[in-house]
């Protein structure tokens, strides 16, 4: 068979259901939010003071900003209450804060010892 020369682009439809599905379960749990340039500017300026870091000042601020509008709370707001805090109660707060949203298997700030039954270890052959 000759192929005939034309101006169409060819496409796999396969292809383009394919990335359609793709993009819809990989962001399904994603919430989308939206938000002024100036709010975000105001909270990265903020921790910008605090770090003297810029790289480090947008992360920063991004998770504070996704936790505040997934928790329903303006970013401001937020960065208002942690203004009012001294060093080291902002330390442990924000921590939680960040907490709000994580799975419990990835709590960022907090350590502790495993608490061990003792019906387990006395399951547990020496």
């Amino acid at each position: 068979m000759q192929d005939i020369a034309n101006n169409l682009e060819t496409s796999s439809i396969r292809a383009d259901l394919n990335a359609t599905a793709d993009k819809f379960f990989n962001n399904i749990y994603k919430p989308n939010f939206s938000l002024s340039q100036n709010i975000n500017d105001a909270v990265v300026a903020h921790f910008m003071k605090m770090t003297d870091n810029e790289e480090s000042a947008k992360l920063i601020a991004s998770a504070v900003i996704f936790t505040s509008l997934a928790q329903g709370v303006n970013p401001i707001e937020t960065i208002d209450r942690f203004s009012t805090m001294n060093q080291e109660d902002f330390k442990r707060y924000v921590s939680m804060f960040l907490n709000l949203n994580r799975v419990n298997t990835s709590y960022l700030g907090l350590s502790g010892t495993a608490r061990i039954s003792k019906y387990v270890t006395r399951c547990i052959l020496p």
